[in-house]
């Protein structure tokens, strides 16, 4: 006879792992499947890592969990071919007891996150690919089928965590094909360097870490982004496009990974490091726009696989923590009061998620991905003007200020007319009210 569990998850990411330790620590009988080697070994992030969102699981989770380095400095970098013009942000108030944001390693970090799981019960089993959804006769998801001999398994209700592509989903009709124009292509290596070599280049100490996030003509006139994060012994560096850019352009993501790394104002921060890895992953870049039905008849979806990135703050991680965690919530909450896992019941997570921060914030910049999307002079034409701008100001040659001023005006002017700066800031302004 086949099983039979409260709750499955599907996929041991931030959000299975949140979902499954929620569930298992309520007492629910919970199956987690993941289709990697071991949870953790197919995810691929920076990676950033929110303090709050983990503490809403597990308040005292800083004295166990791998973490890196916390953050103290956030650099903003806008690239030419040769410069930046940047901003920092670096404060003492973050060298504080209990530390906002991190950088770690996500095998490592969802390997830790996973056996909290197991050890409140929930029951894993890794290698192993759910093929689709089982559903009865009115079309209430009962259970899933697995790549294995007797490989269905039933439950109440299952969350699915299966990231970007969210395949579970697409083979059952539950959720569309992600857009070309809505998802980045990212790739990433780690740089090895010493410690202290670390600290010296990035001005921290042991603990404290920098977060570099890079825009402008690095990115081959697509739209996208670079990141570097200094872990402990090791520099997170990567870039990511839009898809359909990446397939219009024709351009491989590991030249432009390279062009990256050639940069003057990044070769220096890498110089001398060892390669150990290289890694490429989807990141869901749509943002509200993107985001598919949330839950039905006897399922719910979280994470990646569900579309919550903030592409305009780079976050993610807290949103799938977040939105597992809710998920599970939801479900117990359900449970407690002896209700279906209806879809009319299960709009308690939709709910849920509006009264968060996840979706609040997917809402204020709906119109972003695409307003950018659209207008590439946000990554080609004023990363140049703004570099030329800079050098010209700064650069001491005899010419009087009111001339500079009056030659850089006249520059911008000459490279999107009057009507098109306006229009530029007009739309900026609309895309992230």
């Amino acid at each position: 006879m086949a099983e039979h569990f409260d709750v499955i998850v599907v996929g041991a990411g931030m959000a299975g792992n949140a979902a499954a330790y929620t569930l298992a620590k309520a007492g629910l009988n919970v199956l987690q499947i993941e289709r990697g080697e071991y949870p953790g070994s197919k995810n691929v992030q920076g990676a950033i890592l929110y303090a709050s969102a983990v503490e809403a699981l597990i308040p005292d989770f800083r004295d166990e969990a791998p973490l890196e380095r916390h953050v103290i400095e956030q650099r903003m970098w806008i690239l030419d071919d040769r410069s930046y013009v940047g901003t920092h942000f670096r404060s003492e108030n973050f060298n504080e007891e209990r530390p906002n944001r991190y950088t770690i390693i996500r095998a490592q970090f969802d390997k830790w996150l996973n056996r909290k799981a197991k050890d409140a019960g929930a029951m894993v089993i890794c290698e192993t690919t759910v093929l689709e959804l089982i559903k009865d006769d009115a079309g209430k998801v009962i259970g899933v089928r697995c790549d294995r001999e007797n490989g269905e398994v039933y439950a109440d209700v299952v969350v699915l965590c299966d990231g970007v592509n969210a395949m579970v989903g697409q083979r059952s009709g539950i959720r569309a094909e992600i857009a070309q124009e809505h998802a980045a292509l990212a790739v990433k290596e780690m740089h090895f360097l010493p410690r202290e070599v670390i600290n010296e280049r990035f001005n921290i100490s042991d603990n404290e870490g920098v977060v570099i996030e890079i825009l402008g003509t690095v990115t081959s006139g697509m739209l996208g982004t670079g990141f570097l994060y200094t872990n402990g012994e090791s520099i997170a560096l990567g870039i990511g496009c839009i898809v359909s850019d990446f397939i219009e352009k024709k351009i491989n993501p590991a030249q432009l990974l390279e062009k990256l790394k050639t940069h003057p104002s990044v070769a220096p921060l890498i110089k001398g490091s060892e390669v150990k890895e290289y890694a490429a992953h989807l990141i869901p870049e749509g943002g509200f726009k993107g985001v598919p039905e949330l839950s039905g008849a006897g399922w719910v979806i979280c994470g990646d696989a569900a579309h919550f990135v903030n592409a305009a703050h780079r976050e993610g991680s807290n949103l799938a923590l977040t939105s597992g965690r809710i998920a599970a919530e939801s479900i117990i909450a359900l449970k407690k009061e002896g209700k279906e896992m209806s879809a009319e019941n299960l709009k308690l997570y939709n709910q849920s998620l509006e009264e968060s921060f996840v979706l609040k914030d997917l809402k204020k910049y709906k119109d972003l991905p695409d307003t950018l999307w659209r207008n590439k002079q946000f990554v080609t034409t004023y990363p140049e003007l703004l570099a030329k701008a800079a050098e010209q100001f700064l650069r001491v040659d005899g010419v009087d200020k009111l001339t500079k001023e009056k030659e850089i005006a006249r520059s911008f002017r000459k490279a999107r007319g009057v009507l098109g700066l306006v229009g530029d800031a007009v739309k900026v302004a609309r895309a992230w009210r």
